[in-house]
């Protein structure tokens, strides 16, 4: 998982703090854009970003440059983020002669016609492809419209590569069914996101420092599968972590391992950290991983200020 995909997940899962309880269903215009090789999907409900100080902030703090630039490249195209977005899903997938490609979704009540009048004033001309009409943005980005509520954005070939999903030439999220079944259980939530099994294992590396270098992780490693997570706000910050194995014997040695982790972060942790750390529950369940975390808002904020919180959101 890039320093990027890691830095957007947390910005954008813990910036709806003090947001609505809503949920982020993946939309159903952008499921059938979903490459395969899927390693990472970000659902939030953007409406949660609003109107919260501590949003706000962990934005200014965190923000990576490519959410910066999108919000600055739909402003010019004469689309109000604030106003007219109403959720955001991010998708990271392995195009297999590219690397791995980050492609956004936005959805929302769109003002589609002002906006191709205003790209068609300034002469901005659209390449056709296929049957898609994909727009340059600012910095480079490229955009389309799925339809009147659904825009696609990223470089051009993330945009590209989705587009060739949706039209049916390359195998879609569905003909995985290792990542589409993770979706569910957690659609519910008003942040929720998947990851692969490589992007889990690299995730559960470096999460568990110290920790990792104990046999046994390269023993479970193989036989980690994938993961997710879910928040929700209703009652300071709650965020539920599981990691899917293959067996339950894998998922208790994982169990074993995430606490030591747990404990290694507590013999270096400031006392806020841990504090925070003193939230984490660790638990195995048949196959999977499950943690636990739960603080309030004003501890959060504390948190961000930390050491810790600087290593986990770079």
């Amino acid at each position: 998982m890039t320093n990027s995909v890691r830095k957007l997940s947390i910005v954008l899962c813990i910036a709806a703090l003090g947001g609505s309880a809503l949920a982020a269903p993946l939309p159903g215009s952008i499921r059938p854009a979903i490459p395969s090789e899927v390693q990472q999907i970000i659902c939030v409900d953007y409406r949660a970003l609003k109107d919260s100080s501590t949003a706000q902030a962990l934005k200014a703090q965190v923000l990576p440059e490519n959410l910066k630039e999108f919000e600055s490249a739909l402003k010019s195209e004469g689309i109000n983020v604030d106003r007219d977005v109403d959720e955001l899903t991010f998708i990271s997938y392995r195009h297999p002669k590219q690397g791995i490609k980050i492609v956004g979704a936005a959805q929302g009540v769109f003002q589609t016609k002002a906006v191709l009048k205003k790209l068609q004033v300034q002469k901005i001309k659209p390449t056709k492809y296929r049957d898609a009409d994909i727009y340059p943005m600012s910095d480079g980005m490229q955009m389309t419209f799925l339809d009147d509520s659904t825009l696609l954005f990223g470089d051009g070939g993330a945009v590209r590569g989705s587009l060739d999903a949706r039209d049916g030439y390359v195998q879609t999220l569905d003909s995985n069914p290792d990542i589409a079944n993770l979706i569910e259980g957690v659609e519910s939530g008003a942040v929720w996101s998947i990851l692969d099994q490589k992007g889990t294992q690299n995730m559960l590396l470096s999460a568990l420092g110290d920790a990792s270098h104990l046999a046994d992780y390269e023993n479970v490693k193989k036989r980690i599968l994938g993961s997710r997570y879910i928040m929700n706000f209703s009652s300071g910050v709650n965020f539920d972590l599981d990691v899917i194995t293959s067996d339950s014997v894998t998922a208790a040695t994982l169990s074993s391992l995430v606490k030591a982790g747990v404990l290694y972060k507590k013999m270096t942790a400031s006392p806020v950290e841990k504090a925070a750390l003193e939230g984490v529950s660790v638990d195995s369940d048949s196959a999977k991983l499950q943690m636990h975390f739960k603080t309030d808002d004003k501890q959060f904020q504390a948190l961000m200020r930390t050491s810790l919180f600087a290593a986990v959101s770079r």
